[in-house]
């Protein structure tokens, strides 16, 4: 399955942010808010970013999930 950034938006939510806050404190592109949303690629600069905004660390907003297949 690769990552997940559930966490992501259970931060937020506790944070009463949404995501257009996400990208006002971020300045991330709507694409890559979408990217997240969607569990796709992003790079650590990315993550980086989030991390400083929300002054969390990455296991706050990020999770490796391994494939169920092969288990």
């Amino acid at each position: 399955m690769g990552f997940s950034y559930t966490r992501l938006w259970k931060l937020l939510i506790d944070k009463k942010l949404t995501k257009t806050d996400l990208h006002d404190l971020t300045g991330l592109s709507t694409s890559t808010i979408n990217k997240l949303t969607n569990n796709g690629n992003v790079n650590t600069e990315v993550l980086e970013k989030i991390c400083n905004a929300l002054d969390c660390e990455l296991k706050d907003i990020a999770e490796y999930k391994k494939d169920s297949e092969g288990q």
